[in-house]
């Protein structure tokens, strides 16, 4: 696939958020629970999981299976219970597979006002699948979040590596937008099939994962901290051009007791700061669509 190096060159198109806003921050809370069952035992590489924990091969990871569990079992509510207090919209990333197992998170998400985007179907990377496979699953991912939440997604973002087909195939089945890119603080329209598809950009490194993947955040506000760095300086250049803010969280791990607080400090921060726009990945989508139609 041929890659952008340059992306807008700094000259981005003159956006400008609703009422004012200097800055879009789009908090998405990652719904997993479930998903993770048909992965091997241990075979989980480097997903911002306990990676310490290596079951013997073939063997169910009954321990790890539980501290998934604490995700929809506690940790979905305690996060929407901060959330709903800062009167802050979710998209909820969930992988149709947890979706069928914990549909009440689906039908509390909607009841919720959130938006529900999908995470593919499991924890499974895409890189290398068969297409027919792979439109197969694409397919039935659909599906099912027709089925639990009542409505057809509009959003995509894989939960692992996509392939070289997934984005033509997600454009195919008639989703706005993916979220398979990390190379921009705005959102961007790529070719696809000779029409242009949009981009809303994903981030990991403003992730609650980085309290597993390479241990960078111990404390919940060491999460708050470097994610308001991110936002101060994402604010200031939202004075002259269109900025988004992704803030990326896990059920299982933000939603544990010693880290909420770092997520409503977080949220709290940028509150008393102003001029934000709390938006779901769909009404950034759509606002963008609107603002700057593609060419």
């Amino acid at each position: 696939m041929a890659r952008d190096l340059l992306g807008y060159g700094n000259r981005y198109p003159d956006v400008r958020w609703p009422d004012g806003a200097r800055l879009a921050v789009s908090v998405v809370l990652n719904v997993e629970e479930g998903a993770e069952l048909a992965v091997s035992a241990g075979d989980h590489r480097n997903e911002h999981v306990y990676e310490a924990i290596q079951p013997v091969e073939g063997a169910p990871d009954l321990c790890m299976e539980s501290h998934f569990e604490y995700g929809s079992r506690v940790g979905w509510w305690r996060i929407a219970k901060t959330v709903d207090s800062f009167g802050v919209r979710m998209t909820v990333n969930a992988c149709a597979r947890a979706l069928e197992e914990t549909p009440w998170v689906g039908t509390d998400a909607v009841r919720r006002g959130y938006q529900v985007q999908c995470h593919g179907y499991r924890w499974e990377t895409h890189a290398g699948m068969e297409e027919a496979r792979e439109r197969e699953l694409v397919a039935r991912c659909t599906q099912i979040f027709e089925r639990v939440t009542g409505r057809r997604p509009t959003g995509w973002h894989t939960k692992s590596s996509a392939s070289v087909n997934t984005r033509r195939l997600v454009a195919e089945a008639g989703y706005l937008y993916d979220s398979d890119a990390y190379n921009d603080d705005a959102p961007y329209y790529v070719a696809v099939n000779g029409r242009p598809h949009l981009i809303v950009p994903y981030a990991f490194d403003t992730n609650d994962m980085r309290f597993f993947s390479s241990y960078a955040f111990v404390r919940g506000k060491d999460f708050s901290e470097y994610c308001v760095d991110a936002f101060e300086q994402l604010w200031a250049e939202g004075s002259h051009g269109p900025k988004m803010l992704s803030i990326g969280l896990h059920t299982r791990i933000i939603g544990r007791p010693a880290r909420i607080g770092g997520l409503a400090s977080l949220l709290l921060h940028m509150k008393d700061k102003g001029k934000v726009w709390f938006a779901t990945r769909e009404q950034i989508a759509r606002h963008w669509l609107q603002a700057a139609p593609p060419p």
